[in-house]
């Protein structure tokens, strides 16, 4: 695996991880590698400073030390920040209720339920029907699923 930093026409800088260094040009040629920010498919490696890790036989020197790298889950930029508070204020304000969206959101806006924040999952043909009858529903730019592979 080989991460690479990249960058896209519109200036947008962000991290990716491919199989291998052909892999990541095979993927480009095929217009298959877009920006993490505004989906521009114009990218291009950026400029890189190797890591390098001290020998494991020196002792670490406290002026020396290499600063931690950040964490992968850790957000890259400014929008993905914005992303994660977003995602962190849904999830604080708002109830889950999985697959169940659409019979909620409808249920709320026919007067068949209390009305209430919600987030969840729902099928293109059921957010369409949602949305052709009037339901007030948006996509979030996040999954909100509680699967994980």
């Amino acid at each position: 695996m080989i991460n690479y930093s990249l960058n896209c026409s519109n200036d947008h800088r962000f991290d990716s991880w491919f199989q291998s260094a052909d892999a990541y040009d095979k993927l480009r040629l095929a217009g298959m590698v877009s920006c993490a920010v505004c989906g521009d498919t114009n990218v291009d490696k950026a400029i890189m400073a190797p890591s390098v890790r001290p020998a494991r036989n020196t002792a670490p020197d406290a002026g020396t030390m290499p600063t931690p790298e950040r964490a992968l889950s850790a957000p890259a930029n400014p929008a993905e920040e914005a992303l994660a508070k977003l995602r962190r204020h849904v999830e604080q304000t708002s109830d889950y209720v999985g697959d169940r969206f659409a019979r909620e959101a409808r249920a709320m806006h026919e007067g068949d339920a209390p009305e209430r924040a919600i987030h969840g999952e729902a099928r293109p043909d059921e957010a369409r029907a949602l949305i052709e009858d009037g339901v007030p529903v948006a996509p979030l730019p996040f999954n909100t699923g509680r699967k994980t592979n």
